[in-house]
This record gives C-alpha cells, sequence and structure tokens, in this order.
C-alpha cells in the first residue's frame, strides 16, 4: 500500500515537472497603433527639453518652491503611493501560491470514555485519558497548466498600472500647480491695473466735480465720469475673491490649510519654457495613462489564461509529519509518530456553462481593455496636437493683443488732448478709456493663456519629466529602496 502511494506520487511530480512549461491562454501581443506621420503644428526640435523639469524654465523660484511641496505633501500622491503597496501585496501574496505552504498544529485533549460504551471498561481501568497530538503539513498546488503564472502576471501588470497611476497623478499634480500660479499672477497683475485704473478714474471725478462747482462742465459728464470709476472699483471685489479662491485651490494642491500663496516674478517677467518636439512613438512610451491602459490590457489577456484552467485539472500534493500519544513523556518518541502523504486530483466534468460563462468574461474583459487602450492612445495624440496648436495660436493672440492695447493707448491719449481742447465731448474719452481697461485685461487673460499652452504641451506629451517630479514624491513603503520596476516589453 505504502509503496503503491509513493509510485503515484512520484508519477504525479513528475507530471508536475515535465508540463510546468504549460501555460493555458494567450501570451500577451501589444496592439499595433497607426501613429500620425507628423504634428500639425511642427517645432524646431529642441533636445532633451521633454526630459527636464520643464517648469524651471518660467524662472520663478517661488514656483518651483510651490511644486517641489506639492511633489513631497500632496496627499493625492500618498494615495497613489498606498495604491502601489495594495497592489504590491496582491502580487506577494500571488507569488506565494507557486511554492508549497507549509505549516504546523498542535492539540491537547482531555477525554472521559464511557464505561458502558461498545467495548466496556473495567472500572479498575480509568476511562480519563489525554491525547497529544502536534505535526507539520505542507500543501502544494501543481500549477500544471499555468493558473498561478497567470494570476501573478495580471497581478504584476497590476503593480505596474498602479505605478502609472502614480505617474499620472504627479504628471496633473505638476501641471495643476503650474497653471494654477499662473493664473494667480494673472489675477494679480489685473487687480494691479484695475486699482490703478480706479484710483485714475477717482481722480478724474475729482477734477471734475471742481471743474463742474466753477461751471466749466456739465453735470452729465460729471456723472460719466463717476459711473466709469465706479465700473472699474466693481472689478475689483472680484478679482480678490478669485485670488483668494485660487489661493485655497492651490494650498491643498499642496496639502495644507487654505492659506496665502508666496509669490515670485510677474505675470510679464515670466518666461515661456520651450516647446519641445516628440515622435508619436515617444508619446506612446511617456503618457503614463497610455502605459496604464496598456498594462491593464496585459493583466485583462493574462486573467483569460486563468479563466480558461478552470477547464483543466487541480493537482495538488499534501504532506503531514507529527507524533500522536496518550502519554506527554513518549510525544515525541519513535513509536508516536505518525506521517501522511496524498496525492489528489480535481477536475470538472459537467458544469453546465458556469466555466463557459467566465471565459466568455474574461475575453469580453480583455476586449474592453484593448478598445480603452486604443481610445487612450487617440486621446494622447489629439491632446498633444491640441495643444501644440494652442500653443503657437496663443503666442500669435499675445502679439496681436499687444498691439491693439498699444493702439488704444494712443486713441485715449488723443481723446483726452481734443476734449482739454474743447473739440470733443467726454463720452469720447470715456468710450476709449474704457476700452483700453478691457484690453488691457485682456492682455493679461492671453499671456496666461500662453504659459497654460505651453503648460498643457507638456502634459499631454508626458516625458522623462514625469520621472524626475516622481522622484520627488514619497515612496511606497513597500518599494523603499527598491528600483523602479521593469515595464512590459
Amino acid at each position: 500500500m505504502k509503496t503503491s502511494r509513493l509510485t503515484a506520487l512520484g508519477v504525479a511530480v513528475a507530471m508536475g515537472f515535465g508540463v510546468a512549461g504549460c501555460t493555458v491562454g494567450p501570451n500577451y501581443v501589444k496592439p499595433t497603433i497607426e501613429s500620425p506621420a507628423a504634428w500639425r503644428i511642427d517645432y524646431p526640435k529642441a533636445a532633451e527639453v521633454a526630459n527636464t523639469k520643464w517648469w524651471e524654465q518660467f524662472g520663478d523660484p517661488a514656483l518651483n518652491g510651490l511644486i517641489e511641496t506639492a511633489l513631497r505633501d500632496n496627499l493625492d500622491v500618498r494615495v497613489a503611493a498606498a495604491r502601489i503597496d495594495q497592489f504590491m501585496g496582491v502580487l506577494t501574496s500571488s507569488r506565494s501560491q507557486a511554492y508549497p505552504q507549509l505549516g504546523y498544529g498542535g492539540d491537547v485533549t482531555r477525554t472521559q470514555a464511557s464505561r458502558e460504551g461498545i467495548t466496556p471498561i473495567p472500572s479498575q481501568v480509568s476511562n480519563y485519558f489525554t491525547l497529544y497530538q502536534g505535526a507539520l503539513a505542507a500543501d502544494w498546488q501543481l500549477d500544471l497548466f499555468g493558473r498561478v503564472r497567470r494570476m501573478n502576471e495580471a497581478a504584476q501588470a497590476q503593480v505596474y498600472a498602479s505605478e502609472q497611476g502614480q505617474r499620472g497623478v504627479v504628471l496633473t499634480l505638476v501641471g495643476g500647480i503650474a497653471t494654477s500660479y499662473i493664473a494667480l499672477r494673472a489675477l494679480d497683475r489685473q487687480l494691479e491695473i484695475a486699482s490703478a485704473t480706479a484710483a485714475n478714474f477717482g481722480e478724474t471725478e475729482r477734477i471734475f466735480n471742481l471743474r463742474f462747482q466753477k461751471g466749466l462742465v456739465s453735470q452729465v459728464e460729471v456723472m460719466q465720469i463717476r459711473s466709469q470709476h465706479q465700473q472699474a472699483q466693481t472689478v475689483i471685489p472680484t478679482l480678490q475673491a478669485q485670488i483668494a479662491t485660487l489661493e485655497n485651490q492651490i494650498s491643498v494642491l499642496l496639502g495644507r490649510d487654505p492659506g496665502p500663496i508666496p509669490r515670485g516674478k510677474t505675470i510679464d517677467q515670466l518666461a515661456a519654457p520651450l516647446i519641445p518636439a516628440g515622435l508619436p512613438s515617444e508619446l506612446l512610451e511617456r503618457r503614463p495613462d497610455i502605459l496604464a491602459a496598456e498594462q491593464g490590457l496585459v493583466a485583462a489577456n493574462a486573467n483569460v489564461g486563468v479563466a480558461r484552467s478552470l477547464y483543466y485539472p487541480n493537482i495538488s500534493l499534501t504532506g503531514a509529519l507529527g507524533s500522536s500519544s496518550t502519554s506527554f513523556g513518549d510525544f515525541l518518541s519513535g513509536p508516536a509518530q505518525t506521517w501522511a502523504l496524498i496525492g489528489g486530483i480535481t477536475g470538472p466534468i459537467f458544469t453546465f456553462g458556469a466555466i463557459e460563462g467566465q471565459v466568455r468574461s474574461a475575453e469580453a474583459q480583455k476586449t474592453q481593455a484593448e478598445l480603452t487602450y486604443r481610445q487612450t492612445v487617440l486621446a494622447a495624440f489629439r491632446d498633444t496636437n491640441s495643444a501644440l496648436v494652442g500653443s503657437q495660436k496663443s503666442i500669435e493672440g499675445v502679439a496681436f493683443q499687444r498691439d491693439r492695447v498699444a493702439a488704444l493707448r494712443e486713441f485715449a491719449r488723443l481723446a483726452r488732448l481734443k476734449f482739454e481742447n474743447g473739440l470733443v465731448g467726454y463720452l469720447e474719452v470715456l468710450i476709449a478709456d474704457n476700452e483700453l481697461f478691457a484690453a488691457e485685461l485682456n492682455l493679461v487673460n492671453l499671456q496666461a493663456n500662453r504659459y497654460t499652452q505651453a503648460v498643457n504641451v507638456y502634459q499631454a506629451m508626458g516625458g522623462g519629466w514625469v520621472d524626475l517630479a516622481d522622484s520627488m514624491t514619497p515612496r511606497p513603503v513597500g518599494m523603499a529602496g527598491q528600483p523602479a520596476a521593469a515595464k512590459t516589453p
């Protein structure tokens, strides 16, 4: 009996090692993506620009400090790091299934037997006894058809996807801080323009009141300038509220309570970052969302193999070595030794579509993942083209608006000169001043949009800068001191 059991066990082990290379399910093949031949806007190539800390090109130490603080303290980045730890734990658990599981157990039982049972116990013999038992156990699920290997493949892809998720958070965070700071400096400049304009209109109103008292101007003209003054004053509290709201928003990104935000250079002093030239093939290797979507496809592909493995038998080996004795003194003696070795096999015969349904569901999820991956790539191409076009056109828009402001400034000067000489009424001056005020505010908006479009280019194209920024964030606990996981080829 012992020989036949050991023989069967040996055959099972031999089968396990002989078929170890058999893995059910399709191997992952990266989908072919047709990349556009060129972007709609061609820029001169700027070597390595896309792989640098582009925000430093603004030349504003205050902005650099805000981004460094956000990368260190932002809560979304910390959540993403914890998510990586979560999937690393799943991967560790999945990998453990490829190895024998060792355990131990022991118990002490005190029993009173019936003297009137099937085998009566004489009165001179005690019917109380104690049983001491202890054993070491091992269990091994032979991965003959690659179920565990496919599970490991899916778990590894989830880890890679979570890493890309963190890189995506970093990309969004850096872009969000930069655009918010640009918007904040634009509002600061608009507030300066509105305050200076309101002060000028206030002085003009004071002068007109004096002239009205001397009968030099009509009350109509006084009311016109008063309305103009009040219009400029109305803009100020609105801008102040927007500034406070934006400061609160940036504070949250910094991982701290709402409060004032340190300023550096003005919107006019900022330097626009260089626009990098990148190829579509490079884009596929940079964008975190594309890489994460691909890893989702890798995981879905592996899960098809996991589902198909349910059609095949599951072979397990179980062994136990221990001791059992009614006397503690004899517990570890040779006669008290016990052992067991069991080879088991289980498999489906009729499941009435249960496994087929799981396979069909896994294949459908794989199809969804592949379509999501392709859609993500298309969205990346769209974002990059739009950002490049927007960057180029925003530069043109700023140039045109500067010329318009200069023209309106001259128009306002000439209108005021004609009014002082009595050639026109104040209405013409009013129109010129109001148009100039609105044009100056709009110029600031266009300047901010120009810088924001440059930020959008870097966000759309990804690049090595994401890795540089990611290195400035807190490391997941399970990855401390470890190199970044290798990407699936």
